[in-house]
């Protein structure tokens, strides 16, 4: 059996650290990652990969991303090319290496598929990434969204839920109780 740290995997996708924590930025070519990471970098949070991110699981239940040395501090956005991350904004805007705790699937839906998204607990679900399952949110994109607001709000929710905090349970509690009180009247 091979040991944790012979585990590897090159992905395609955008890897930032979002307020400390190591985000994956999944979704077809071409949909608006790197443009949304440029956008998260404006906002103070770091690059650590662009296109490519090298995965390395190190325990049995901790993956770690990098980027390949070629593309280290660039960033490629269409219609403006390759952009130097750490020349444009600083040192303090990359990160050599993150552990993964969060993917962000950019997904564009049709419309029929928007009006089936569940809207009190959103789209969660779970990957395994070199046997490690890491959780999964998925974020629709359309004209008029801010990207990089929608991600900061998907991270400040994960870091909640590591407390035990679901926003969705103290909605329904909130909902439950409103309906008891009223049924009491």
């Amino acid at each position: 059996m091979a040991s944790p740290s012979s585990l590897t995997t090159t992905l395609h996708g955008v890897f930032m650290d979002v307020f400390g924590f190591g985000v994956f930025l999944t979704g077809a070519s071409g949909i608006g990652k790197s443009e949304l990471a440029l956008g998260l970098i404006g906002l103070g949070h770091r690059l650590v990969a662009d296109d490519a991110v090298d995965f390395q699981r190190i325990t049995h239940d901790t993956i770690v991303g990098s980027c390949p040395p070629l593309l280290q501090d660039f960033l490629e956005v269409r219609g403006l090319g390759i952009l130097n991350i750490r020349v444009m904004y600083g040192d303090d805007t990359i990160k050599t290496s993150k552990r993964l705790q969060l993917i962000i699937n950019i997904v564009a839906f049709k419309e029929e598929e928007l009006l089936n998204i569940d809207r009190l607990h959103g789209m969660y679900r779970h990957q395994a990434i070199l046997g490690v399952d890491i959780p999964e949110v998925t974020i629709p994109v359309a004209p008029g969204r801010n990207m990089a607001i929608l991600v900061e709000g998907a991270v400040r929710n994960q870091v909640l839920k590591h407390t035990g905090y679901h926003a969705s349970d103290e909605f329904l509690k909130r909902a439950n109780q409103l309906m008891s009180k009223e049924e009491d009247e």
